[in-house]
């Protein structure tokens, strides 16, 4: 287990590099020019001139691209134009804020995605299963950004259920307990938003993994013995289809921090997605590199500790070349 781990580790550096290096160059050579997003569109050359020298812009490219892996090196991610300060600090203020929306519903969706998977697997053939393999589809079918202005026009604004924007009510300022339930009240649209979208291939692929573990020998075996059928499902059936679910988790979630970016645009949320958005607008280069690095970084490094869970499951993974 300690060689395949650490086998995987050495693959995923690569990958890394690989990402801040294209990472790098993509947003250099898009369009547009962050010294005029800062300064302005009515300076002069010899202004723009000495801005470009301050930070560093006036190198050529290869030059600029060699000075950043440099200091990512020693683990400077740049320094944000628009924010004046490293782009490390401005990152890390709002990644509590990401995660706060990512794990409920990463946890939500697994925790619902799995049990109607099973309930499918348990009823195929009947409207029940039909009905869920439908819902699946519909959810499947629809953009995470798409969703969540549905559920902002249906529940915050048309019914005003919930709030429309921000993490908390900026006017009551509550704290202690009132401020906890203030936040999950903001938090349950987007988390909702985010969890409907990645739940189907969660559950999708624990339906198929189900419906195969189901007719194995030691299923029949269970209920000769006279276990009921919700014990078979769940003691038996379940713990030997947790391998796909187990892989489809770890990518769900890697898509799932990619799409609380729109989220959190379209309900205000003051995370990494918003964040992005404001850093393109600006033409900050640090900060556009620097968050979609460790957006990056966040996906390799769920899909390794998704394979290394997955050896732990299944030791014959630990001997493939």
């Amino acid at each position: 287990m300690t060689r395949y781990a650490f086998r995987r580790i050495l693959q995923a550096v690569p990958l890394i590099l690989g990402a801040s290096v294209a990472t790098w160059i993509l947003i250099h050579v898009a369009p547009g020019d962050p010294i005029v997003a800062l300064a302005g569109e009515d300076g002069n050359a010899e202004y723009y001139k000495r801005m470009r020298e301050r930070f560093g812009l006036d190198e050529p490219l290869h030059e600029q691209l060699w000075i950043y892996l440099g200091d990512l090196a020693q683990g400077d991610l740049g320094f944000s134009f628009r924010q004046n300060r490293p782009a490390t600090d401005v990152i890390l203020g709002q990644i509590p804020a990401t995660l706060l929306l990512v794990i409920p519903a990463l946890a939500l969706a697994v925790v619902i995605g799995v049990v109607l998977g099973a309930v499918a697997a348990s009823h195929r053939g009947s409207m029940t299963d039909g009905l869920l393999r439908a819902v699946t589809l519909l959810g499947h079918s629809m953009p995470v950004f798409w969703l969540a202005q549905l559920l902002l026009l249906l529940f915050a604004v048309r019914f005003d259920w919930f709030p429309v924007q921000g993490r908390y009510d900026i006017r009551a300022n509550h704290s202690g307990l009132r401020g906890v339930l203030d936040q999950a009240h903001h938090m349950v649209l987007p988390v909702t938003a985010l969890a409907a979208v990645y739940l189907p291939p969660i559950m999708r692929v624990t339906r198929a993994a189900m419906a195969e573990a189901l007719e194995a020998p030691y299923i029949v075996a269970a209920r000769a013995r006279g276990q009921s059928r919700r014990r078979a499902l769940f003691r038996h059936a379940l713990p030997n289809a947790t391998l796909p679910v187990v892989t489809v988790i770890g990518s769900q979630l890697g898509f799932m921090i990619a799409g609380a970016v729109l989220v959190e645009t379209v309900f205000a949320w003051p995370g990494m997605g918003r964040l992005l958005l404001g850093a393109m607008l600006n033409r900050d280069y640090a900060l556009i590199t620097a968050t979609l690095l460790l957006v990056a970084i966040a996906v390799i490094l769920v899909n390794l500790v998704t394979d290394l869970l997955y050896a732990a499951l299944d030791p014959r993974v630990r001997h493939e070349p």
